[in-house]
């Protein structure tokens, strides 16, 4: 962490403003781009140095501390490189140029895949979001939720279904500013507050036909399997025990700094405050050791790591990083719900970690027909 130091202290300091106005974060992912965190995951064969999952995991717990909303941005270009230099799959011109280009200034990349009527993919079903086959290509008609960092995307991964005879699915790959898309600017949540999420619209937006990826006959086989993705399930849980660890630093400021007259002494000494603060590192401690010890089985290629370890892992990550703020909360009372210090901030943000798919319901789903041997 000590190397991402300045760029989290950065992120810091330009959080604040970006939580309250929801604006793009703009000029901190330009921080984390000159810091080269954005392409880590590009594969060597491309001139990168192919960042495994665990090196992934530790950039995204960094980019947490500083600012979750871009952590999550960047996570979902971070994995998008990852996926193509595990099983190259992008037309390979486009993609050179995307790396190129990737060297000069923010290249963002997040698939497009949630729908109003489908939901989560993670729940199953099939995208409404139609590709008419035109001419010399397709033409993508449908509207998108929760396409995180819509506003400065350079390429949305869109998942629609064909309208063929026989319909397949795939993922169109559409530049950001085509003509026909629609971003709403509707994203005003509780917490990452500066991801951008909204919703998108694409109305019969033309792509050539080379650039679809993935089509195969529309069916069951074509479902969101939640049992693979150690890849983004682990750095995911890295990123929000970023928000915890911040969380805790200013826990850990508060209780050095607070002496009530009527005590005489910093409240840190008590022995309230120090049993929270053991609980609270046990709480991340373990959780740490849990993502980023599986994270390493993964990068080794360790056949007794599976994909239900790495949800278990997300699910347990998760939880001990929603606790531990809420823990720091409660011991500061008031001023930790203060709006203008970092500890409600924090607050909000680790709210959002279990709302990402597959959500705990689905993965203990998974989890539990493994266990039954079902």
């Amino acid at each position: 962490m000590s190397s991402h130091r300045r760029v989290i202290d950065r992120l810091a300091e330009l959080a604040p403003a970006y939580d309250r106005s929801g604006d793009f974060p703009a000029e901190s992912l330009r921080v984390a781009h000159a810091a080269g965190l954005l392409t880590a995951t590009v594969g060597e064969r491309y001139g990168g140095r192919g960042a495994g999952v665990e090196e992934t995991a530790r950039i995204l717990h960094a980019l947490g501390q500083g600012d979750p909303s871009v952590a999550l941005i960047s996570a979902m270009t971070l994995v998008a490189h990852a996926r193509q230099a595990a099983r190259p799959h992008w037309p390979e011109e486009l993609y050179a140029r995307v790396v190129k280009e990737s060297g000069e200034r923010p290249v963002l990349i997040n698939h497009a895949r949630v729908e109003p009527e489908l939901g989560s993919p993670a729940r199953g079903g099939l995208p409404a979001t139609r590709a008419r086959r035109t001419g010399d290509g397709w033409a993508i008609s449908g509207t998108k939720r929760f396409v995180t960092g819509a506003e400065g995307l350079s390429w949305f991964l869109v998942w629609a279904t064909t309208d063929e005879a026989e319909p397949r699915v795939g993922t169109f790959l559409v530049p950001g500013g085509s003509p026909g898309m629609d971003v709403a600017g509707d994203w005003d949540p509780l917490g990452l507050r500066a991801s951008g999420s909204h919703d998108v619209t694409f109305r019969e937006v033309e792509v050539p036909y080379e650039q679809v990826i993935g089509l195969a006959p529309y069916g069951p086989a074509a479902e969101q399997d939640n049992r693979v993705g150690a890849a983004i399930h682990l750095p995911l849980a890295a990123l929000y025990l970023g928000v915890a660890r911040a969380a805790q630093a200013f826990f850990r400021a508060f209780a050095h700094e607070r002496v009530p007259a009527n005590l005489g002494y910093p409240v840190g000494r008590t022995e309230r405050f120090r049993a929270a603060a053991g609980e609270i590192e046990v709480l991340l401690t373990a959780a740490e050791e849990l993502v980023f010890g599986g994270a390493a089985k993964v990068d080794a290629g360790d056949p007794s790591y599976t994909p239900e370890q790495a949800l278990g892992t997300r699910v347990l990550a998760d939880r001990h990083g929603v606790r531990a703020v809420e823990l720091a909360v409660r011991l500061l009372g008031n001023p930790g719900l203060a709006r203008g210090n970092p500890l409600e901030r924090h607050f909000r943000d680790i709210q959002c970690a279990p709302v990402h798919a597959p959500q705990a319901d689905i993965a203990l789903l998974a989890i539990g027909s493994k266990a039954l041997g079902l």
